[in-house]
């Protein structure tokens, strides 16, 4: 407990003091842009709350260094391991200049980072024909650094509004906090409570007052996280399913999925062009505004914040049930597809103005 507690306490602070400077910084780190697909705020606001973030992850493992120093080690690793993703993120962030591209060739080099110095290679995953494959090494390493970079970057893709992003990664990690304890594994544990800290501290100030941003930095940062503790957790525990951290992360990797599908397949454009009809981007037009009304300036953070808890259920339906199963692969699998077409029906049904009545707030 000592460790969520320091490290929220320095996300909390270290948050607030790069609010406070703002008006020195702003040039660099303010988000200006009003106009797009995805923008729903109406002053600038800091996209840099991946600094506080990283503080607090720095503040957590200089604490395991002085308590727990079988463990120190492996944090730090693990911490020098996201860097190359943090750092492209947060040049995006001030500079606006690093493409998607280079910001997912990052992602590549932080997971090929862990593979090396933690050495952990997903080696199963119960899935028929992959299990084969990734016998051999070479397929092994592949398969977990697409695993890694891709939840990593899924993590940005949700990254649409106050409060979304940060409290799915709390979820996720308190829930991967739960099965470290079940299964003894003190890295696991010790380093998704650290995390867990560090997200609580700069979602304070993101929900519902949207005061800032996680920014690229942030997002890629917590997604790392999230998923090399996943692999880890599946590498260190044979008691573990392999599922569990898919479903665990089902959220964010279908939405980044299905949003290339839609894109690639149905549009004909690239699969990296944003757009405006994300799920999280749907349910802010077609269901919050029918209780806040038109995107008048006054009502425009509140709508925003409305459409977080949304969200925030679906991810919950994966995570409930990853945690209560999270040894039975069986379950798990049935779980993730009933997720899956779960969302595909209620994204067809929004999307065609047919939003189930359950949804819809009440007058």
């Amino acid at each position: 407990m000592s460790f969520l507690l320091l490290s929220f306490a320095v996300s909390l602070l270290s948050t607030l003091v790069v609010l406070r400077s703002a008006d020195h910084h702003r040039s660099l780190s303010a988000d200006t842009e009003f106009s797009g697909p995805q923008k729903f705020h109406s002053h600038p606001v800091p996209r840099i709350g991946g600094v506080g973030v990283l503080l607090a992850l720095l503040a957590g493992a200089l604490l395991a260094h002085f308590t727990r120093p079988a463990l120190s080690e492996s944090l730090w690793l693990i911490l020098a391991c996201a860097m190359p993703a943090f750092m492209a993120g947060l040049a995006e962030d001030l500079t606006k200049r690093v493409s998607a591209t280079r910001r997912l060739i990052a992602a590549v080099v932080s997971a090929a980072l862990a593979v090396w110095l933690l050495e952990a290679v997903v080696r199963h995953t119960t899935i028929p024909g992959v299990d084969a494959l990734i016998q051999l090494e070479p397929f092994a390493i592949a398969l977990t650094l697409l695993v890694v970079t891709g939840v990593s970057n899924s993590i940005n893709i949700i990254d649409g509004f106050n409060g979304l992003a940060s409290m799915c990664v709390l979820i996720m990690l308190m829930a991967l906090a739960y099965v470290g304890l079940q299964v003894q594994d003190r890295l696991v544990l010790t380093a998704a409570l650290i995390s867990a800290g560090a997200v609580l501290g700069f979602f304070v100030w993101n929900f519902p007052g949207g005061l800032i941003f996680l920014g690229d930095g942030g997002a890629y940062l917590l997604g790392f996280m999230v998923a090399e503790l996943g692999v880890l957790l599946i590498v260190r525990n044979a008691d573990v399913s392999p599922l569990f951290p898919l479903l665990l992360c089902a959220y964010p990797i279908f939405e980044t999925l299905f949003s290339m599908y839609r894109r690639k397949v149905l549009k004909g454009v690239a699969s990296s062009q944003p757009d405006g009809i994300h799920m999280h981007t749907l349910i802010h037009r077609r269901l919050v505004r029918q209780t806040i009304g038109e995107a008048a300036s006054n009502r425009l953070t509140v709508r925003n914040s409305m459409t977080s808890p949304y969200l925030w259920l679906l991810c919950s339906l994966s995570v409930i049930p990853a945690v209560l199963w999270w040894r039975d692969t069986a379950v798990l699998t049935g779980f993730l597809a009933l997720f899956m077409v779960s969302y595909v029906v209620l994204y067809w049904r929004i999307v065609r103005f047919k939003v189930p009545k359950w949804l819809l707030p009440r007058r």
